[in-house]
């Protein structure tokens, strides 16, 4: 076992640094924590575990909290040159003694974390090239599920038309991401849209729904057949640590 971590540090050390390295492969992780513990938790990631993941090499995408405070959930975002890497990382991550030191102090009053839920993803195709957003004050994390071979459709409808109309309507565009499932069904389009805070949000997104030029192209995409069957849709907050903003 000593061998075989030796070996994956080695693999990580010899890896480009984030300045040089480009993310190919994504995690989304939500950790629903325990009742009381998210403050411990915030301040864990804040004070230690961020700094623990850039030095391994993994790159801090975003980090943030649901806008509903009933919601009891951290999701925070990381990028991998790929999917090896990514199990190595976790490999070197989770046997580093600076964590297992910070991980044990943490916990000495109970567990922080009830569940976590992992989300695998890649760039999507097209959907990446526009310039840098401005900071947002609130996100929208939307998660598409397409009928059956209906994947591609959606994301050519984002890249000829839907990103460019949230644009006109003052909204801004994150990174898109599709999902990689392990039982090989086809992915979900996931992505987070800001604006200054939710009133202008939920007003800019109502303006988009109604636009004629928005009615017109998803009506024409439609034309052999309907693309959503339904869309995940949660306000979050970025943390103020987070990368992401």
């Amino acid at each position: 076992m000593k061998k075989l971590f030796n070996l994956l540090v080695a693999l990580i050390l010899a890896l480009p640094s984030l300045g040089q390295q480009q993310s190919t492969y994504f995690e989304m992780r939500t950790y629903t924590a325990h009742e009381g513990k998210m403050p411990d938790l915030i301040k864990r990631f804040q004070n230690h575990t961020a700094g623990i993941f850039e030095r391994i090499g993994m790159e801090n995408v975003g980090y943030f909290l649901p806008v509903d405070e009933t919601d009891n959930t951290l999701t925070y975002i990381l990028g991998y040159p790929d999917q090896a890497s990514r199990d190595a990382m976790w490999e070197v991550f989770l046997n580093d003694p600076e964590w297992k030191k910070v991980y044990q102090e943490s916990i000495k009053d109970g567990n922080l974390v009830k569940s976590i839920e992992e989300v695998f993803m890649t760039l999507a195709p097209g959907l990446n090239n526009r310039p840098k957003p401005s900071p947002s004050g609130v996100f929208q994390l939307r998660v598409y599920h397409c009928f059956e071979g209906r994947v591609d459709n959606l994301v050519a409808r984002f890249r000829d038309h839907t990103q460019a109309l949230f644009e006109k309507q003052g909204l801004r565009n994150y990174p898109y991401f599709l999902t990689v499932e392990k039982d090989g069904a086809q992915s979900k389009l996931v992505y987070l849209l800001g604006a200054e805070n939710q009133a202008e949000f939920e007003e800019a997104f109502q303006a988009f729904i109604k636009d004629p030029e928005w009615i017109k192209a998803r009506d024409a995409s439609e034309a052999d057949g309907k693309i959503v069957e339904k869309v995940d849709a949660k306000f979050l907050k970025t943390l103020p640590f987070s990368p992401m903003k």
